[in-house]
């Protein structure tokens, strides 16, 4: 005996305006989470805004930091924050572009392909605290000869460690974006798998993987935990000024004045959140730049 394995018009009719109504329910609770996300953030803004932009000065930032409130500065933690921002742009960005790149395009469906993005997933749920004590034994102790210790190099690998699963997983997610048509017609060309990808298949993911590499320092920046576990100083009287230098950083810096009970000591701290803020907007900002000059190249 036949059975229609579908429903009549008329129980799918019937059952349409329950479905819109859950849908409107639906993108209702989703405005309203955007909508309080961004109150709560405007809140934050304004109230460190109001205690911050006052004792924003050129003095504040060229500055060290100092027990009185008045002449206290970032200048340590600020050029400490560049060099961390840059070590993991030198060291996470290289590895993890190339290993998204082998992983998707080379590895093939291997088990060792499989062993490594089973652990690389897991990776990016392992607490940052786990990070720094990997980072306290590996590059602060076992490397003290080539990193110096508890020092910038030391700090900035840690983070490149941390940021790695992102910067992996947003660089296949973008490749694995591109058509396979590309591929197949570069092939049918007589192209080698490399011409393809460096030549094809790369310039078209490079947006979306900028869109990671925006993602991983912008984690990396506001990183404390590992820092914390690593050494970072929280009173620094002089500028780092090579990889092997001890080091502190601008989130640790703004933790150290919060838990003071002067309320000035505060007002540094909402002041050093706006600069923090600003360097995260400059670093997001040149990023995007490029991300939209290469999807124009791409147009």
């Amino acid at each position: 005996m036949f059975i229609n394995p579908l429903p009549s018009s008329g129980m799918f009719t019937a059952n349409l305006p329950q479905r819109y109504r859950l849908d409107r329910l639906f993108v209702f609770f989703c405005r309203a989470a955007i909508v309080l996300s961004i109150l709560a953030l405007a809140i934050l803004m304004y109230d460190f805004l109001v205690d911050g932009l006052p004792r924003l000065n050129w003095q504040f930032i060229t500055s060290f930091p100092s027990r009185r409130a008045a002449s206290a500065g970032i200048a340590p933690a600020l050029v400490g924050t560049i060099w961390m921002l840059l070590v993991v742009t030198c060291v996470a960005f290289p590895i993890g572009i190339g290993a998204g790149i082998y992983l998707e395009e080379f590895s093939g469906d291997s088990w060792f392909s499989r062993v490594i993005e089973v652990n690389i997933n897991n990776l990016a749920g392992v607490p940052s605290i786990i990070y720094g004590l990997l980072g306290l034994q590996i590059f602060v102790r076992g490397m003290e000869p080539i990193t110096g210790g508890r020092s910038v190099l030391a700090g900035g690998l840690i983070l490149s460690l941390l940021v790695l699963p992102i910067v992996i997983v947003t660089t296949r997610e973008s490749l694995r974006a591109v058509s396979d048509s590309i591929r197949q017609a570069g092939a049918a060309l007589g192209a080698t798998q490399w011409q393809v990808v460096r030549e094809q298949i790369l310039p078209i993911a490079v947006p979306g993987i900028l869109t990671g590499t925006i993602l991983a320092l912008a984690r990396a920046i506001g990183e404390t935990a590992p820092l914390v576990v690593l050494g970072a100083l929280t009173f620094v009287p002089y500028l780092p000024t090579n990889l092997q230098s001890p080091f502190t950083v601008l989130p640790i810096q703004i933790y150290n004045w919060i838990s003071r009970p002067q309320p000035a000591f505060h007002d540094n701290a909402a002041a050093g959140i706006i600069v923090l803020m600003l360097v995260l907007l400059s670093m997001n900002a040149t990023a995007i730049y490029f991300r939209n000059k290469f999807q124009k190249i791409r147009a």
